[in-house]
């Protein structure tokens, strides 16, 4: 297990650098001069000398790329060039959001897509599969603005159980942080419960049909048994790698779902500031996400060793 860890934990180094010159490079290809749209309308040129000399504009790109790398190395991303910010205290203030609804959004998805799936391998060719799988469909196919906006409409303006938008933090008042945030995190929870149903039932059939799970049927094991602790376990394997995938998506930020219920999170953050030109903030977004991405792809690794013993070496 330590050597996994430590073999793992060294490509996790060149490939973050390898991401923060690709950021950084793509980020030179956006359209715009990010200095004309600090410079107002006026745009006069003493002003704008200034904000390029200020920002690092006037120089090269290899050497902008030095200077940033060494901030963000000390843990400083810059500052925003919209809002003068620094950009880490804006992530420090938007991820947050979004971990919470992705959190939220990610629970949901495993308790319903989990034992949808196992239920509809189990009960294969029955009314039980027929729903699980016209649930799939039904999750996969429905886009999460129009659930949104009729989420909103019954329980929000109908019913008037739930707050229409807005956002609350946990540490504020959680009751109404979690009134305020389990629509848009079912909103996102179901899409992805729909894709775990169809991994898991995927999963566990080809499980069932194993040898390991006939043989344990044959000793006389109990069905219940078999499934949870045979079966169940060695296909989780896949739904792993998917959930980490997902969660890490999440956390880049559910943009459409954010906007509709007006909840300031990483979405909107890197949404405004492409549009914006803000480079320090899109570079400091996109490279937070990276390395969310790889660490759950090492968590998801680690869950498979201690999910599969036959992995431990």
């Amino acid at each position: 297990m330590l050597n996994f860890l430590g073999k793992r934990l060294v490509q996790i180094v060149p490939t973050l650098f390898f991401v923060s010159i690709l950021i950084f490079s793509l980020q030179q290809l956006l359209p715009g001069d990010p200095a004309l749209v600090m410079a107002g309308e006026e745009r006069d040129p003493a002003v704008i000398a200034q904000i390029r000399a200020q920002y690092r504009l006037d120089q090269p790109v290899p050497v902008q790329y030095v200077y940033w790398i060494k901030g963000v190395l000390s843990g400083d991303f810059g500052e925003s060039l919209r809002n003068k910010m620094p950009v880490r205290e804006l992530i420090a203030q938007k991820l947050p959001v979004t971990m919470q609804l992705a959190g939220m959004a990610i629970v949901i998805a495993f308790l319903i897509g989990i034992p949808a799936g196992i239920l509809s391998a189990v009960k294969k060719n029955t009314v039980w599969d027929y729903g699980a799988n016209l649930f799939a469909l039904w999750g996969i196919s429905t886009p999460n603005f129009w659930l949104g906006i009729m989420l909103i409409f019954l329980f929000s303006i109908e019913l008037g159980w739930l707050p229409a938008s807005g956002y609350v933090s946990l540490a504020e008042n959680w009751r109404a942080s979690l009134a305020a945030t389990i629509m848009p995190a079912f909103v996102l929870g179901n899409a992805i419960a729909a894709i775990l149903m169809r991994h898991t039932r995927s999963a566990m059939l080809q499980v069932l049909e194993s040898d390991y799970v006939r043989t344990a049927r044959a000793k006389g094991l109990a069905e219940r048994s078999v499934i949870l602790k045979h079966a169940m376990r060695n296909a989780l394997t896949p739904v792993i790698t998917l959930g980490a995938l997902e969660l890490g998506t999440l956390l880049s930020g559910a943009v459409l779902t954010e906007q509709i219920f007006s909840i300031p999170g990483f979405g909107k953050l890197i949404v405004d500031a492409v549009f914006n030109r803000d480079y320090a903030v899109v570079q400091g977004v996109v490279l937070v996400t990276a390395t969310i991405y790889i660490t759950l792809n090492l968590i998801a690794d680690i869950a498979y060793i201690l999910v599969n013993p036959r992995l431990r070496g």
